[in-house]
């Protein structure tokens, strides 16, 4: 059993974190949140110490380190995107290795920074990058793999849309402020970005056409694949027979036109994150630039509107 603390226990992904300690039979020393009404604890961890300043968590976290027998070996981070790089910091300047969320940084120059880290304190930084893990997407980067193994030269062609219905609330919040979020693109299409260059190649060109606080769109080339994505958090722009259905999110890659299912088997992926990373596997910060370099990229780019090879629910918001 290893100990862990965790930094940002009362977001909306932190009882994945918990869940994830608790089903690989670890155990939650101490977590730290400036809000305080986190229950979901009772039901994982009920006696894990609990800090709702980072002063007075840091100096439980450090005074554990200095006691070998008691040593917290991970501290998960699950904080404002802002601010995963000095939470980060910190946790390898603790003697702890890092398990942080996605974005693990919002700009690629921090990757380099905490590399610098690493090697001074001997400390890894994990990312999640729990797509990598689902069982339908490594089954689709293998047969694309060996489909490029016979014709390397092969360009597939790409719709990616995304639609996460978020209220008002969240535009208020951290998450619509592009400074500490890093914008929708950052927010919630980072792990997708992830997964489309970790099957088809590394960006050789990217365009913007959209840009506004609930909606992003573009056009990316790939080494092996051109990609017309469009991320949203509007329920508005959800297509009418998925709302009809009473769903509230809309999942769906096309590659050459054909629908690629991958809506199931989400739930125990931070769990499987965690054995991974465990067992000696993970993803570290070399995986995680390529990622933040695309979002990263976005963040600067200007949007041309409806011009090129636009993604068609272009045509909801910019009619």
């Amino acid at each position: 059993m290893k100990n862990f603390a965790l930094i940002g226990a009362a977001g909306y992904i932190a009882p994945r974190h918990m869940k994830a300690i608790k089903e690989t039979g670890n155990n939650l020393v101490a977590a730290f949140d400036p809000y305080d009404g986190i229950g979901i604890m009772d039901s994982n961890f009920p006696q894990a110490y609990f800090f709702t300043e980072f002063e007075r968590f840091d100096s439980f976290i450090d005074q554990w380190h200095r006691t070998q027998e008691k040593k917290i070996e991970y501290i998960a981070i699950a904080s404002p995107n802002y601010l995963h790089e000095s939470h980060i910091r910190s946790t390898l300047k603790n003697g702890a290795h890092a398990i942080c969320e996605k974005p693990l940084v919002l700009n690629p120059k921090e990757i380099d920074q905490l590399q610098a880290i690493e090697q001074e304190t001997g400390k890894k930084v994990y990312t999640i990058l729990q797509l990598r893990l689902h069982d339908s997407i490594i089954a689709l980067k293998n047969k694309i793999a060996k489909e490029l193994e016979a014709n390397p030269d092969k360009v597939y062609d790409l719709d990616l849309t995304y639609l996460t219905s978020r209220g008002k609330w969240y535009f208020t919040s951290w998450k619509g402020n592009e400074n500490k979020s890093g914008g929708i693109a950052s927010n919630i299409g980072v792990h997708f970005f992830d997964m489309i260059s970790w099957i088809f190649g590394p960006v050789e060109e990217s365009v913007v056409h959209l840009k506004q606080p609930d909606a992003n769109a573009g056009y990316m080339r790939l080494k092996n694949a051109t990609v017309r994505w469009f991320l949203s958090v509007n329920y508005d722009y959800i297509p009418e027979d998925v709302k009809a259905s009473g769903k509230t999110t809309y999942r769906s890659i096309k590659v050459d036109g054909d629908e690629f299912e991958f809506s199931e088997g989400f739930t125990d992926l931070h769990t499987r994150s965690y054995e991974d990373i465990l067992n000696g596997g993970g993803f570290g910060l070399e995986e995680a630039r390529n990622s933040i370099n695309i979002v990263s990229r976005i963040r600067g780019q200007a949007p041309i509107g409806l011009q090129g090879e636009y993604h068609p629910f272009c045509k909801k918001v910019l009619g």
